[in-house]
């Protein structure tokens, strides 16, 4: 059994997912939820209440792994930069708990789960629903870092198919693909 913590970073709100994956592939929910860092105040206080989060739930449900969502561009740049800031944090308390942290960009995630990277956050939240046999509305951070989640799963599980490491694997997915 392989625990995977999914990470959607965000200077807000971070989404974070666990699931456990079984030798024979198959997944299963162990806990959801957003890190919610507005109540912490200044911006530096919100990167220390998205370390102490994270470290808080690497310590209660010891993750094997990580998969953390690549950030997008966006056109304000302030947004950009705050963003860029939470998603390194969320990279550092990972690593500074030695495990191992895999990259997969939204558009990766989306067409994984959905069949298209353009798929709207509804059908992210539909489709992690369904495969992990979850009723009601997911909030939409929590279902993010849930599908970062399961998509390193699959490129796992494909990656031991072919016998080469889930990092090739990944490096070779999008090569004439565009």
């Amino acid at each position: 059994m392989t625990r995977i913590l999914g990470i959607d970073p965000g200077s807000q709100r971070t989404g974070v997912g666990l699931i456990d994956v079984a030798a024979d592939g198959r997944i299963a929910h162990v806990h959801h939820q957003p890190l919610v860092l507005l109540a912490a105040g200044s911006f530096p206080l919100r990167l220390r209440a998205l370390l102490d989060g994270l470290w808080a739930l690497i310590e209660q449900f010891r993750p094997d792994e990580v998969a953390v969502e690549q950030v997008f561009l966006s056109n304000n740049a302030m947004s950009a930069l705050k963003l860029g800031q939470a998603r390194g944090a969320a990279l550092a308390a990972c690593v500074a708990r030695d495990l191992p942290v895999s990259e997969y960009a939204a558009k990766e995630v989306k067409l994984g789960l959905v069949g298209t990277g353009s798929a709207d956050k509804r059908q992210v939240q539909h489709m992690v629903g369904l495969m992990l046999g979850l009723h009601g509305r997911l909030q939409a951070d929590a279902a993010d870092a849930l599908a970062v989640a399961i998509t390193h799963a699959h490129v796992r599980a494909s990656a031991g198919r072919l016998g080469v490491a889930a990092r090739e694997a990944w490096g070779r997915k999008g090569r004439g693909m565009r």
